[in-house]
């Protein structure tokens, strides 16, 4: 009885610690609250443009446009999210083919050299800034067409730009010929471009407010 006995409290004891191993387990692998809360922090969506500001905002100090800084990294997100060579998707302005650019400073100095002629023009039209920001993806002419149109941007006015375009060049600028694509028939530029940056600009406004804060009165 006694060898029983003995046999029945090491099977016990055995049990209990066998327990007391899968409770310990368990507590080690329930998550704590702040561990917890950390792993579900977004990914901060501008940051690859965000690494740029410096640079745009030197760029911009040569033609006195400092103060549009938050502007052209709200439009290189618009243009490739700070990724590639030419972030500023600038090659067709300064006259060469598409992504002929590889270096990110050459196109930093182009975009802001466009940006910069399109704001100095904007102004001398007397166009509103949405105006702006849209030509900086559809041309010098978009200018020209909405201060003969009313001196404001929209979306319909940006679309009607887009096919006088289109028709002229239907080859060139037919979406690649997918019909399926959001701007179709409208495939010069992007007539949504003007929305998007702003929409950006504004996301910017909680991540970088110090660069806000020094926005031009035109820019919103």
């Amino acid at each position: 009885m006694k060898r029983k006995r003995k046999i029945s409290k090491a099977l016990f004891v055995m049990f209990a610690l066998l327990f007391a191993i899968l409770l310990i387990k368990q507590v080690i692998q329930v998550p704590h609250p702040e561990k917890a809360s950390t792993s579900m922090i977004q990914p901060d969506p501008f940051a690859s443009v965000k690494k740029y500001s410096t640079i745009l905002h030197d760029e911009l100090v040569q033609y006195n446009l400092q103060d549009y800084t938050v502007v052209l990294i709200a439009v290189m997100q618009q243009e490739s999210r700070g990724k590639g060579g030419d972030p500023m998707q600038s090659s067709e302005s300064a006259g060469l083919a598409p992504n002929t650019i590889t270096d990110p400073k050459e196109s930093i100095q182009y975009g802001v050299k466009h940006f910069q002629r399109v704001v100095t023009y904007g102004k001398e039209k007397n166009v509103d800034f949405q105006t702006i920001i849209q030509s900086y993806n559809m041309g010098m002419g978009y200018i020209n067409y909405i201060a003969e149109n009313g001196g404001k941007h929209s979306e319909e006015l940006a679309k009607k730009f887009s096919k006088i375009q289109v028709d002229k060049n239907p080859v060139l600028y037919n979406c690649g010929g997918n019909k399926d694509n959001f701007r179709y028939p409208y495939c010069y530029g992007d007539f949504s471009y003007s929305a998007k940056v702003t929409k950006n600009i504004e996301a910017l406004a909680d991540s970088i407010p110090a660069l806000v804060s020094e926005k031009h009165p035109d820019a919103f």
